[in-house]
């Protein structure tokens, strides 16, 4: 009897399946800091408890990005462990705060599938839940990916693509009980700029580039438990299209948003992944460059201290963001487009400003 686990195919992602993740995790503050050395994110409220603490939270908490990488690696062995690509997120939110010594636990279910013209292939829709070993909901989103067929004969089932909104609406949003920013130093925080400082259309050119080394690439994966072949097998995928393993996409999310801190310093925690698209592929060497543009800016509902900002976060491979390449004359993207990631965060209003330290 094999007992190894050869993963799903897509002619497995019946419409309508639950699938209960194995591999719970506790999470430490090592996770924290590790993750914080692979992305190089400056963000004050992961890393300073007396912060965290001023703003009504018991401690630091860890980065929303950190909770979605591992609640989605934990979805990897049954849902895309056969996978070409992930394609895309749709309607994400951040349901609480996650701290050191919380439990992760994860479930998914199907709620759709293609086939594509090729016939080896399908795209399946999954929503993916994360949650508290106390049942507590931390995160519900939607990704595509494109899965392998078993068989690419097999006849092909009806397809069923699920309707998802273009964006969460602000009054879905949830900020963390309890979160409520006072005193913010922008000496201590790293951004003089507040909610009333961005205007919709507004673009910001993120500065730095950072490359993504293969050693700490694979070791950002093997902590998220991402096991996803196309980026550890080097002895497939050298006769792959790229010729070489895929960096996985939750990387350059998450060095992007590092990046953004030039700009965007006061712009946390997240709340919603309204929408997210891996254009093009990254392998290790390429340096990553970021831009951001303000979308939209939404009041919360019984908060006069924070409002919401809606950004289109880009990253580009091996191309500078000064002048915000994107898409072509045709609407096409660009080569040097990696990652159109479309989210919302909360940021502090001018009046919860303070010069304590300055």
């Amino acid at each position: 009897m094999d007992k190894s686990n050869k993963g799903n195919f897509f002619e497995d992602m019946e419409p309508g399946r639950v699938f209960v993740h194995a591999g719970p995790r506790t999470v430490t503050s090592a996770d924290s800091t590790l993750y914080l050395a692979l992305t190089g994110s400056r963000y004050a409220l992961y890393a300073a408890e007396p912060l965290a603490r001023a703003w009504g939270l018991p401690t630091v908490p860890l980065d929303e990005l950190l909770v979605f990488h591992l609640i989605f690696g934990q979805s990897v062995p049954d849902l895309s462990i056969n996978a070409v690509a992930n394609l895309g997120y749709a309607d994400g939110r951040f349901l609480a705060p996650v701290f050191a010594g919380d439990t992760l636990f994860a479930r998914s279910t199907v709620l759709g599938r293609r086939e594509t013209s090729s016939r080896k292939t399908g795209i399946v829709w999954v929503r993916t839940e994360g949650y508290k070993s106390d049942g507590t909901p931390v995160l519900s989103y939607v990704r595509w990916v494109l899965v392998n067929k078993r068989d690419p004969a097999s006849l092909a089932p009806e397809p069923m693509v699920p309707e998802l909104p273009a964006v969460v609406a602000p009054e879905r949003l949830v900020v963390p009980r309890d979160f409520a920013p006072r005193a913010v130093d922008p000496a201590t925080t790293g951004g003089p700029w507040f909610f009333e400082d961005y205007q919709v259309g507004e673009r910001i050119d993120h500065v730095d580039g950072m490359g993504v080394m293969e050693s700490e690439h694979r070791l950002a994966t093997r902590l998220y438990r991402n096991i996803a072949r196309v980026h550890f097998n080097d002895h497939v995928e050298r006769q792959g299209r790229l010729g070489a393993v895929i960096v996985y996409g939750g990387v350059v999310i998450s060095i992007a948003r590092a990046l953004a801190f030039h700009g965007l310093a006061n712009a946390y925690p997240i709340l919603a992944i309204n929408a997210g698209t891996h254009v093009n592929p990254c392998r290790a060497g390429d340096t990553i460059y970021a831009w951001s543009e303000v979308l939209d800016k939404a009041e919360l509902h019984d908060r006069t201290d924070v409002g919401a900002l809606r950004l289109r976060l880009v990253a580009l491979k091996n191309r500078p963001a000064a002048d915000f390449p994107l898409k072509d004359a045709s609407g096409a993207y660009l080569p040097e487009v990696l990652l159109d990631f479309d989210y919302w965060a909360l940021i502090p209003r001018r009046a919860v400003a303070t010069s304590a330290h300055s």
